[in-house]
């Protein structure tokens, strides 16, 4: 049962949401929670609305499932986005479609294990890299960073992750090279870099050089 009632989620971008509340989405009828989105490396298509962290879907919108501010991200096309509910959550959870760098914990057969800092690790194929064969095996060892994308997220299964986009390419994904440091930051700030990097990438002058 939704608390107050249904409203729209447009409205209440930027506020509090409590679990159970109904938000309307008038004119998406192809609002998405994530059972079909496609593999994308720029974020969410065109004119299609994805289901984030916190909500899922629900009759002819969505069901906010934990409390904490709602939140929009565009897909600078004029429609289309993400709509999720950012909470102060120690614990990451995977979510379908999300970018993530991991840790190689363990080799088990076809499959790397990868800890990605949720409660359960998500498990990799040696396939899941560009070019790769049962002749061609990428060369990945236990310790080594993954940036990956999730393509199986589900409360009942255990996630799974790939390396390349729909075409097969690795477009930046895969072992992340020896040098360099990895830090561990809190969720809130990676999803305000997330919001910062779409806008950037939206400006007319995304892509130029800048002398300062």
């Amino acid at each position: 049962m939704a608390v107050g009632g249904a409203c729209s989620a447009g409205e209440r971008v930027g506020r509090v949401v409590l679990p159970g509340e109904a938000l309307l989405l008038p004119g998406h009828g192809e609002a998405d929670a994530g059972e079909r989105l496609r593999l994308a490396t720029n974020g969410p298509q065109k004119g299609r609305l994805v289901c984030g962290p916190g909500l899922r879907r629900g009759g002819e919108g969505l069901l906010v499932t934990k409390c904490g501010v709602l939140r929009y991200r565009g897909s600078g096309s004029g429609s289309g986005g993400v709509y999720w509910v950012d909470s102060q959550q120690r614990r990451y959870i995977p979510v379908k479609g999300d970018h993530v760098i991991g840790i190689v914990t363990a080799k088990a057969g076809d499959i790397f294990k990868v800890d990605v800092g949720g409660s359960e690790q998500a498990s990799l194929s040696f396939l899941a890299f560009e070019g790769a064969t049962k002749r061609n095996r990428p060369n990945v060892q236990v310790g080594d960073l993954i940036y990956g994308q999730f393509i199986v997220a589900n409360k009942d299964m255990e996630p799974e992750m790939v390396c390349i986009d729909s075409s097969g390419r690795a477009n930046g994904m895969g072992v992340i090279g020896q040098d360099g440091f990895l830090f561990k930051v809190s969720l809130g700030l990676i999803r305000k870099f997330k919001t910062l990097s779409s806008r950037l990438r939206n400006h007319p002058g995304f892509g130029t050089t800048i002398s300062i």
